[in-house]
């Protein structure tokens, strides 16, 4: 009989809670998302509840919305990723830890050494977050006036994916000899220069950082347009999904899983984990109190602004109290746009009530007592909605301990969650196998 699947968890850190009114909350840090020591905290606690990884995204500008929205908004800083997880690494030693690099505005060498370095520095738990970047206003930052057209960014993100990974496959692994009597350091002939000349990128390499632990750090991928999906299939092996009803959701994973397969994958070999805000109360009443209390905290301007990201457009223009309008195409976030529209015409929702809705978290959301939620998320796992969850939390610290003390103990009851780490790499913990060195075939890449 096969075992029982068992869930996987990530929590997503950047900002330490999706939730506008979050750092608001009576008890709430509002300083968590720029403050160490706090983050030191949060994550070793996640650590204790076994979860597979940190996850923090990253913005390359401020949110592009009013000023009136944006000076109520806690996401206005926070740390450079890749910079804050190598210091979580040396305070934490099985917790994964993924972070989100742009492919538009970086280039492929960075992003490869930055990441090879992190997966060493963190003994094989490094998880690069693969996006192209929906933020406009981030062209501005990096000496473009305006940003790459959407089908242009996934075009250049497949093929910076094949120079990163080619990059990390300069050395084989047993490249490095490190012999004191002869002297000799390592061995030329287990050096892979790529001479990479594409459609969009030129890098010769190698990459001067030793093949990182895990063959390559985990990639990880969010998007939900037709381009997204694609990009998933054929490279992601982790992808954080947009929540939304259930019924959406399997149709999600199966769509996915079946380009993976036809892209010659294994669809095992991707995880997909919804993202859902979790509120967890004594009873569900209490759980639904919390949440509002939570929404209640979240200013008219603030709620618009978020609306106006969500749709590309500024939404401040539309009549609050009269239905959606036809929004045309951008080139922001497609998904987002979709979302927001088919939640404005599935319920019927005014500006108003659609920008509240948005401007608190407009994603799923598991309210409830730990037993409840834990129906829930085994719900998802056994009906083919999810391989786990991307896990936000209504608030710091107290959000996060209530579900570490109170849900996961719940899941672990029921067999659908570890009790231990099952190793110390993030692809481990996934059971996900370590990529073969496309240029030099080695005993341990076979393992």
């Amino acid at each position: 009989m096969p075992a029982p699947r068992r869930l996987h968890l990530g929590a997503f850190m950047r900002p330490v809670s999706i939730h506008t009114g979050a750092w608001r909350y009576p008890g709430a840090w509002p300083d968590a998302n720029f403050s160490f020591p706090r983050l030191r905290t949060l994550i070793q606690k996640l650590e204790a509840g076994k979860f597979d990884a940190f996850f923090m995204a990253d913005h390359l500008a401020l949110l592009n919305m009013p000023i009136e929205a944006l000076r109520r908004s806690h996401t206005v800083t926070s740390f450079d990723p890749l910079t804050l997880l190598p210091a979580l690494a040396a305070v934490t030693e099985r917790i994964g830890l993924i972070a989100t690099a742009s492919t538009t505005y970086n280039d492929p060498y960075h992003v490869a050494r930055k990441f090879a370095s992190l997966d060493h520095i963190s003994n094989g738990r490094a998880g690069w977050n693969v996006v192209t970047t929906a933020n406009p206003d981030a062209a501005l930052n990096f000496g473009h006036d305006e940003h790459m057209a959407h089908g242009e960014r996934y075009k250049r993100a497949r093929e910076f994916y094949d120079v990163v990974t080619g990059l990390w496959d300069s050395f084989a692994d047993d490249a490095f000899i490190r012999d004191a009597e002869s002297g000799i350091f390592w061995d030329p002939a287990k050096m892979h220069v790529l001479n990479h000349v594409g459609a969009e990128l030129k890098v010769r390499g190698p990459l001067n950082v030793a093949r990182p632990v895990q063959g390559w750090p985990l990639i990880v991928q969010a998007g939900a347009s037709d381009a997204g999906r694609q990009l998933a299939a054929e490279t992601a092996e982790m992808v954080f999904a947009a929540g939304g009803p259930i019924a959406d959701a399997r149709a999600f994973y199966a769509d996915v899983k079946a380009r993976a397969a036809a892209a010659g994958r294994n669809p095992d070999h991707i995880k997909i984990l919804p993202g859902a805000l979790v509120v967890v109360g004594d009873t569900v009443e209490a759980a639904k109190a919390k949440r509002a209390k939570l929404d209640s905290l979240v200013h008219y301007e603030s709620a618009i602004g978020s609306l106006s990201i969500a749709l590309g457009v500024d939404a401040r223009a539309f009549d609050p109290d009269g239905p959606l309008p036809d929004i045309p195409e951008t080139e922001h976030s497609k998904s987002g746009r979709e979302r927001a529209i088919a939640i404005a015409r599935r319920e019927n929702l005014t500006v108003r009530q659609l920008a509240q809705r948005l401007g608190g978290y407009g994603g799923a959301a598991i309210v409830g007592t730990p037993q409840t939620i834990a129906d829930e998320m085994q719900e998802w796992l056994e009906t083919g909605a999810c391989d786990g969850f991307n896990v936000m939390f209504p608030y710091v610290p107290g959000g996060l301990d209530e579900f570490v003390d109170q849900v996961v103990p719940e899941l672990q009851r029921r067999g659908i969650f570890r009790t231990e780490y099952e190793g110390t790499t993030l692809r481990e913990h996934l059971g996900l196998p370590r990529p073969e060195n496309r240029f030099f075939a080695t005993a341990r890449a076979a393992e």
